[in-house]
């Protein structure tokens, strides 16, 4: 076995048996490539990642090509969700070179790290040409290649950065108009989504787009945001039969996944779904949110009640092999079911699948139409549906189940803890408020010490992994979120510690950003900012967003400022490329229509509170309880329940009930 044996990442495990002498990214390999002045191979991915098993399979574990790697490089492995801030810097460089990224991700630097090749997944044959050629031009041409290396460094230093603007502007609905221009040259006015194949759920952005929809009434675009759920809960992107979404689908109509479930997109599409059954109240909408929890409960929760990272897209060698089905094997599950299981889901002998005869199970047809069509009732067929998915998941069950990546990770731990809290204010299902409650105190108990965070858990003690910013900033939104939802206050000072950490190690004020890695952590070649929001959205977005909140909850200025700052900063790329900065403007859009303040004070201030989360309100927070020490509290509390709505530190009067609320907000 190679150096990765003793690793605490499936990622790296999975590689501990190549040829290749893989070194984990730690002292040791840097230093040996100093002193050998060796080129390092960088190669980064994660564990449920399909093409990263392939370029493994192709070239890792073959001797010959091992050889060559062996003999002219020091080769470092990569588990980029345990390491973000080392694949940052070499995605920055591969998009320098080539205009694309992705994973495998696989990058060639000088002995000091800065990197002079790169690519995604190579075949075998052109890898093997690759690696002799970059050896040779390193030997024969070191000053060219020192040359190209500190040109493209300084680009990476660049990439992604943004100036500090002192002057704070008056941001208006004009600026919100001029944002979606761009915006709507992306949409897909038939499909669904953003842009042709594949096809990313990007749940951040439909959140966007459906707030901007309700508080600019742009019924058009709440239209599509409508067709964009719709058309991915039908899809095969979805799992029909075990609940939980794919990362992407292949082709631009939702249909094929590639077959990965990974925990971040599910946190972000539960509490999408959660929010959109408030904003229009679909039962579609609250099924998928239901069938996302009942997934995550059963295949991506610890014992201890953390969430792990991802299942594979591989089982038994082949992509998607646990999830397709034949339309004999439906019938030998299924019985006279069959044939009607088979019309819901679009099961044909020849298959609807890249593998002959096999099929991804998907919807057209709305449950109302296609009764009709086959002379059934609504129920008759929903109930003839239901009994056959459990049958089938019973079966699929006894199936050699895909790969788990058991890592822990706080950023995406928090991601979830927010989407139940989000799932649990829009159904006020007990049961979510448990699963994050659960999930709450795993972390406090078991990843947080202080104020400190560890970005990786592990059963037999911490790792040695660094703590990145979107860990901080995820987990505050998770605090925060649940604040809002118990009213108990130990969750929103567990936030502001945190939020409190990250400016005294990741704030950066002459710049006005937040850096992704810690003053006391590894220094790479380069300190990253993380602006641009992804399928995930950015940690500085996200940070700008908690000390927004955190700055009204504590009527703390500093927080306000900060967040303020962050935006500022921004706000001159919005309307260049819109839809890479999502969550920046729902930070703009609550600068523009301003935040409520929903204080509910007395003994039935729970009750109260569902009751006013049943009413869209996106642009809020809320707080109170039975006591309380927040500023905004104070001299609130008396045998009375009352709710303050409140706005630019001005209070309305206290109403008694829910509606006199609400026209304090709707004026």
């Amino acid at each position: 076995m190679n150096k990765l044996a003793n690793s605490t990442s499936p990622y790296l495990l999975q590689h501990a048996n190549n040829p290749v002498n893989w070194y984990p990214w730690g002292p040791e390999a840097l230093q040996k490539a100093k002193d050998e002045n060796k080129l390092i191979l960088v190669s980064i991915g994660y564990s449920a990642c399909h093409w990263c098993h392939v370029m493994e399979h192709e070239s890792f574990e073959d001797e010959a090509v091992a050889a060559v790697m062996n003999e002219y490089f020091v080769c470092i492995k990569v588990d980029r969700e345990e390491r973000p801030d080392v694949d940052q810097i070499y995605m920055s460089a591969i998009q320098l070179m080539s205009g694309r990224g992705g994973w495998p991700l696989n990058c060639i630097c000088l002995p000091d790290q800065r990197p002079i090749y790169g690519g995604t997944y190579f075949r075998k044959n052109d890898w093997t040409s690759l690696l002799f050629n970059l050896a040779d031009f390193y030997k024969t041409k070191p000053e060219e290649a020192e040359d190209y290396a500190a040109r493209l460094t300084e680009g990476i230093k660049q990439y992604e950065s943004v100036a500090f603007v002192a002057e704070q502007p008056e941001y208006t609905k004009a600026d919100l108009e001029t944002i979606l221009t761009t915006w709507r040259r992306y949409i897909d006015p038939v499909e669904g989504g953003f842009g042709g194949a594949p096809k990313f759920p990007m749940p951040n952005n439909s959140l966007f787009l459906m707030r901007y929809a309700h508080l600019m009434k742009d019924n058009a675009l709440a239209e599509n945001v409508k067709l964009t759920l719709k058309k991915m809960a039908f899809g095969g992107i979805y799992d029909h039969i075990g609940g939980g979404f794919a990362r992407y689908a292949v082709d631009g109509v939702w249909h094929v996944p590639h077959f990965e479930k990974m925990l971040y997109d599910n946190a972000q599409l539960l509490g999408l779904y959660a929010e959109a059954h408030t904003w229009d109240a679909d039962p579609l909408y609250k099924t998928i949110a239901d069938e996302i929890v009942t997934f995550v409960s059963r295949e991506l929760t610890s014992p201890e009640n953390g969430f792990y990272s991802a299942l594979d897209a591989d089982s038994e060698g082949k992509e998607g092999k646990f999830y397709i089905f034949t339309k004999a094997e439906i019938e030998e599950i299924l019985g006279d079911d069959a044939d009607l299981f088979n019309i819901y889901y679009h099961v044909t002998e020849d298959g609807n699948w890249e593998e002959e005869h096999s099929n991804v199970f998907f919807r057209r047809e709305e449950d109302a139409e296609l009764a009709e069509k086959l002379g059934l009732t609504v129920d008759e067929l929903t109930s003839t549906i239901n009994v056959s998915r459990k049958k089938v998941l019973d079966a699929r069950s006894k199936r050699v189940r895909p790969g788990l990546d058991n890592k822990i990770l706080a950023s995406w731990n928090g991601l979830m803890l927010k989407g139940l809290c989000e799932a649990y204010r829009a159904f006020n299902n007990p049961e979510y408020l448990q699963l994050a409650l659960k999930n709450a105190e795993f972390i406090t108990a078991n990843l947080l010490t202080g104020a400190k965070l560890s970005r990786v858990y592990k059963k037999d003690g911490k790792t040695d992994v660094a703590t990145f910013l979107d860990d901080y900033a995820n987990v505050t939104d998770g605090f925060i979120a649940l604040y809002e939802v118990t009213f108990n206050e130990e969750w929103l000072i567990q936030a502001q510690k945190l939020a409190d950490y990250a400016l005294a190690h990741y704030y950066d004020k002459d710049g006005g950003v937040f850096f992704y890695t810690a003053d006391n952590d590894e220094m790479l070649i380069a300190r990253k900012s993380e602006m641009m929001d992804g399928v995930i959205p950015a940690s500085n977005s996200v940070m700008a967003r908690n000390l927004k909140k955190l700055g009204l909850f504590f009527d703390n200025e500093a927080y306000l400022e900060v967040s303020a700052q962050l935006l500022r900063n921004i706000m001159p790329h919005l309307a260049r490329y819109s839809t890479a900065y999502s969550n920046w403007t729902i930070l703009l859009l609550d600068e523009v229509f301003g935040i409520y303040e929903v204080a509910i004070t007395g003994n039935n201030a729970e009750t109260k509170r569902i009751e006013i989360e049943q009413n869209y309100i996106p642009n809020k927070i809320m707080l109170g309880g039975n006591d309380g020490s927040l500023p905004l509290l104070a001299e609130k509390f008396n045998n009375d329940t009352r709710i303050f709505v409140c706005r630019d530190k001005t209070c309305g009067l206290p109403a008694y009930n829910v509606a006199d609320a609400l026209k304090q907000i709707n004026n």
